[in-house]
């Protein structure tokens, strides 16, 4: 866990708990809404519960809850979890997620990353699918945190290097990574439906 204090109080950045997957949801809402993206599918707290815990989704599973294709950042644009974070058959979640945690309670930010494998290097890195934070919380420190945490859960898996992308039209953000000393390069990213019918009905349901 990371934290800064913000003249009121510590915010903190941690990794998400099951009573936090509500305000995650909203969160990756304002997140695609901010790159121009559709919005969430339905159903996406069940699916980001056995993601992240292994649990049923709000109002099941052991975990009692109430409660994207991400971009990589909303600032002004194979292991366990160091946290034991995990479901509960013991396995390690495919998903992390960290949330930035305001001195009042509220969560104004998230990063979300899962290790993968890269064929070129025959390693697995981390991938930082988003990261995320609201437009009155940036600017404040937290976007640094964030990245921190990831960096940690890296080294904690025994992985040398994160990789993300962002929009490239998201000049903030760009900056921010390249004052953190991140690389880029020029690409393309593509989706495709593997069966157009079934994506039809999953995003109209």
């Amino acid at each position: 866990m990371s934290d800064r204090d913000g003249g009121g109080g510590r915010a903190v950045v941690r990794h998400a708990r099951a009573e936090d997957l509500g305000r995650v949801v909203e969160l990756v809402a304002e997140h695609a809404e901010y790159e121009k993206a559709a919005p969430p599918p339905s159903g996406l707290a069940t699916r980001l519960a056995g993601l992240l815990f292994g649990g049923e989704g709000p109002g099941g599973g052991s975990h009692g809850l109430t409660g994207s294709d991400g971009g990589s950042d909303g600032q002004a644009g194979p292991g366990g979890g160091s946290d034991g974070q995990a479901g509960p058959g013991g396995g390690s979640p495919r998903l992390r997620c960290f949330v930035a945690e305001l001195p009042d309670g509220s969560l104004a930010g998230y990063a979300t990353c899962a290790p993968e494998l890269s064929t070129w290097d025959g390693v697995a890195y981390l991938h930082m699918d988003c990261l995320y934070l609201t437009s009155t919380a940036r600017g404040h420190g937290l976007g640094p945190l964030l990245m921190d945490a990831v960096r940690a859960e890296a080294r904690a898996l025994g992985l040398t290097e994160i990789q993300w992308q962002t929009p490239a039209w998201n000049e903030g953000a760009i900056r921010f990574y390249d004052r953190l000393g991140a690389t880029s390069k020029e690409k393309r990213r593509y989706t495709m439906a593997v069966d157009p019918a079934a994506s039809a009905s999953v995003d109209g349901e």
